[in-house]
């Protein structure tokens, strides 16, 4: 078969766009086709196989077409049926390689999302937990120091009842926050420390320096309450063996420092309290906390996280 130039590229474009088209028709039915089949063949074979028909009936009209009307002289035969099924089906071989890559990369998109997506679900689940865990024993040795101290002095009490109040309309309030600020959570701190004043009286030493510019970084909630809970729970606070806390913020870290004063009997341990600020970071932040220990001091430096970077 032989053309010139110019119907010959009119012809080998018009056969590129026809099979191409054809394709995007037949792909346009492709998940009807593929329900209809109960999906039992893979969509991209079931696309392949359409589109061989629609290449053979391509070749066919245009060779019509082509011994009809524009070339008389082109007869409409096996050979040259042949020559542009040859043609034909090369084009439609790679346009089908071309779409099955394509297939494919969107599968690898869709499928990266959807782990994503699911990681972070994941990740949030964890994070509900970790925040279920925050201060299971709090409230009742709140009730037991109460408890005690309702008859002794009631305006005290009262003073206390308020306090408490405050403490749990914080957690309350905030307990829906992965974030608070370094300003509220001192705040709440200083209800909660008047609680253990309370409690402990003279036995508890607290000390804290937070410069004024540390104060809108943020912080999980009640962290820092964890952090003393877990102090109190793991020393000896007595007359005789004070404990001392102190809270400093020191190169964008707040650190929580207490004397080293190990109970003998030791309490029960979970391990929620470190082990829940470490998770909590590590969904938040890649910065790490820091724990210390020498033979006097045990220390635990949490980093503050600036929103506005």
């Amino acid at each position: 078969m032989q053309l010139p130039y110019g119907t010959l590229f009119a012809v080998i474009t018009l056969i590129v766009l026809a099979i191409w088209e054809v394709n995007r028709f037949f792909e346009s039915f492709l998940s009807r086709i593929n329900e209809f089949l109960n999906k039992a063949i893979h969509p991209l074979i079931i696309l392949f196989g359409l589109s061989c028909f629609g290449v053979f009936g391509i070749s066919n009209g245009i060779l019509f077409l082509l011994s009809k009307f524009t070339h008389p002289d082109i007869n409409w035969n096996q050979e040259n049926l042949l020559l542009l099924l040859t043609f034909g089906f090369r084009v439609n071989l790679f346009l089908n390689s071309v779409n099955g890559i394509w297939f494919y990369m969107s599968r690898l998109r869709q499928t990266e999302i959807e782990a994503a997506q699911l990681k972070k679900e994941n990740l949030e689940a964890q994070f509900e937990a970790l925040r279920s865990q925050i201060n299971p024993h709090f409230l009742f040795n709140c009730l037991n120091a109460l408890s005690t101290l309702v008859y002794r002095d009631a305006e005290v009490s009262a003073k206390f009842i308020a306090q408490l109040s405050n403490v749990y309309r914080y957690l309350l309030y905030n307990q829906e926050k992965k974030l608070v600020t370094l300003h509220d959570e001192m705040a709440f701190l200083e209800s909660y420390l008047f609680l253990l004043k309370i409690r402990f009286g003279e036995n508890i030493e607290i000390r804290k320096e937070i410069a004024e510019k540390y104060e809108h970084y943020h912080v999980p909630p009640a962290a820092l309450q964890m952090l003393i809970e877990n102090a109190i729970k793991h020393n000896v606070v007595s007359s005789r063996n004070p404990l001392r806390i102190d809270i400093l913020c020191i190169n964008g870290f707040v650190e929580v420092t207490n004397n080293l004063q190990e109970k003998t009997i030791k309490e029960e341990s979970t391990h929620i309290g470190l082990e829940n600020i470490r998770k909590r970071y590590e969904f938040l932040t890649d910065k790490k906390i820091t724990i210390s220990r020498t033979e006097t001091d045990f220390r635990v430096s949490i980093p503050l996280i600036n929103l506005e970077q």
